[in-house]
């Protein structure tokens, strides 16, 4: 298992490779924007014809993530579909996959803007979760201190003398955790952009994901 371990208010964590969060101590695995259902509702609003894969890809690495850590608790840190009715949309074996996932866990769906309200799976929906010295919420509050949030996309890049490699990333300084998105199909904001500039501390730091996760200066 690739990954990157590093200490968040003292709290010893592991980022993934592929996006995820694990916090060995607690065996809880979280992940943030999974947007499932996204090509469905692109479509149903009219938008562009896109391969109707990425749950299943989503799925598949999140299956991956869960029997590689053990993980006993799993938070999906909000818009973890596309919009409610992309929840209601997902086939029966999409459906039927998210509760063999489920099965023996305790699996927790925080609310996010894309998904605001309960939806029709097991687990418990929350609008946020405190889990000390952690807190859990889908976008960060300004008075955020031992948070982990996502919403964001964050994406960051490493130039090297010949070349730029950008990848989702995360994002945290002594008072914030922002999680890159683990959806297949969603896109990213550049780690340099105002909106994550003015809210990460000068000393911020990303971590990229990918084969090797590395940690770098948050690029601003």
């Amino acid at each position: 298992m690739n990954t990157y371990d590093f200490t968040f208010t003292g709290t010893h964590l592991q980022a993934l490779g592929s996006g995820a969060l694990y916090w060995p101590a607690q065996a809880l695995l979280c992940v943030s924007d999974l947007h499932l259902g996204k090509s469905e509702r692109i479509a149903r609003r009219g938008g562009s014809q896109l391969p109707p894969y990425e749950t299943r890809d989503t799925l598949t690495r999140l299956s991956g993530d869960l029997d590689a850590t053990g993980a006993r608790t799993v938070i999906c840190l909000g818009d973890s579909f596309d919009d409610l009715a992309a929840a209601r949309s997902l086939s029966e074996d999409e459906r039927l996959w998210i509760t063999r996932l489920q099965a023996g866990r305790r699996w927790v769906w925080i609310e996010g803007n894309h998904d605001p309200g309960p939806i029709e799976f097991g687990g418990t929906h929350l609008a946020d979760m405190v889990h000390p010295p952690l807190t859990f919420r889908h976008i960060t509050q300004p008075t955020a201190s031992g948070e982990i949030s996502g919403h964001y996309h964050p994406k960051a890049t490493l130039h090297l003398r010949s070349r730029a490699i950008t990848r989702r990333a995360f994002l945290f300084d002594q008072d914030r955790l922002i999680m890159p998105a683990y959806g297949t199909y969603t896109g990213g904001l550049r780690s340099h952009d105002a909106a994550l500039t003015d809210l990460m501390r000068t000393d911020a730091h990303a971590i990229l994901t990918g084969p090797n996760p590395m940690q770098i200066p948050m690029p601003r």
